[in-house]
């Protein structure tokens, strides 16, 4: 649960939520927030299932995949501590803003890459691949991933009351202190990753 929150992000989508959807419709805002949660779902589905086999094909081994994994989770968590991935996100939103009546943005940019995006595929990848096997284990993982949708779609729906009641300083310190977290989540995954090829070159 503590990656797929982390790597999701569910309080720090919230600030770009709603400067999409601002001024429009209180329905508008909910089935944008129905709608990009179910494609995320929808997307998270299709890659827990052929995932792994999409590996095979194309010849990666898990010890490599898991290795970049943790390279790139450690890249989305230096962005998050020092507030570039935010930064990144506004320039985003602002381009969709600027265009002439932006309706519908379920796809683009809310399911991806806001709530399925690269580091939140790569972390179930392989969180689905480290209990390979174990049916009962990876469907832990899949509730978990349905548990942060599910406060992700609530969050969406009650995005306007809780900014103004948290507001941007302690959304930003939450956002670091969960940068820092998945910092380290990153590290374990690369270190995982080069201690299984290691051994895998020495089998």
């Amino acid at each position: 649960f503590a990656t797929l929150f982390v790597v999701i992000d569910p309080l720090g989508n919230l600030p770009i939520f709603v400067a999409l959807t601002s001024g429009e419709a209180a329905s508008h805002k909910r089935k944008m927030a129905f709608k990009g949660v179910a494609i995320a779902a929808a997307v998270f589905a299709f890659f827990a299932l052929v995932g792994g086999r999409l590996l095979e094909l194309l010849g990666i081994g898990l010890p490599a995949f898991r290795a970049a994994g943790g390279l790139m989770l450690l890249m989305i968590a230096i962005e998050m501590v020092f507030e570039k991935r935010n930064e990144r996100r506004s320039e985003t939103a602002d381009k969709i803003a600027a265009e002439a009546a932006p309706r519908d943005i379920s796809v683009f940019p809310i399911a991806i890459p806001l709530v399925s995006g690269p580091g939140a595929i790569t972390s179930l990848v392989l969180l689905l691949s480290r209990y390979e096997g174990e049916a009962g284990a990876q469907g832990v993982v899949l509730a978990m991933l349905g548990t942060v949708l599910g406060v992700s779609f609530l969050l969406f729906l009650l995005a306007d009351p809780i900014e103004r009641l948290l507001g941007e300083t302690v959304i930003a310190v939450v956002s670091r202190l969960l940068g820092i977290l998945l910092a380290a989540l990153a590290v374990q995954f690369l270190f995982d990753g080069l201690w299984e090829g290691l051994l895998s070159r020495g089998a």
